[in-house]
């Protein structure tokens, strides 16, 4: 099959593909390591509104140095802590951070101060 019918079927069944046109790194990231993609080919895929992405390329891995202290901290706690007290981002993650992440306990801090 050459490539355009290949692309005309693809398309009969609902699937877009996408080339990602100078693409120069990608990272993915876990909670130990790197796996970083140089010069890669990217193509970004939908079918049935999930997307993926297919990525060629050689790759490396690298141990992280900046893994973070502490857990992340999810932007609707941050924003609810904020809209709920009135505070800044800052303290609003301060407070977050000091409570273990729970948003009440957070609000009942930064209120009670």
């Amino acid at each position: 099959m050459n490539p355009r019918q290949m692309k005309q079927a693809m398309k009969k069944l609902g699937i877009k593909t996408e080339e990602i046109e100078d693409a120069e790194e990608v990272v993915i990231r876990t909670s130990t390591s790197e796996y970083v993609i140089s010069d890669p080919a990217v193509t970004m895929m939908e079918v049935q509104g999930q997307v993926t992405f297919q990525i060629l390329g050689d790759y490396e891995i690298r141990e992280r140095s900046d893994v973070e202290a502490g857990p992340v901290i999810p932007e609707e706690d941050i924003t609810l802590v904020m809209d709920q007290t009135g505070c800044s981002r800052e303290k609003a993650i301060e407070a977050l951070a000091t409570c273990d992440g729970q948003p009440a306990e957070a609000i009942l801090k930064i209120l009670s101060s």
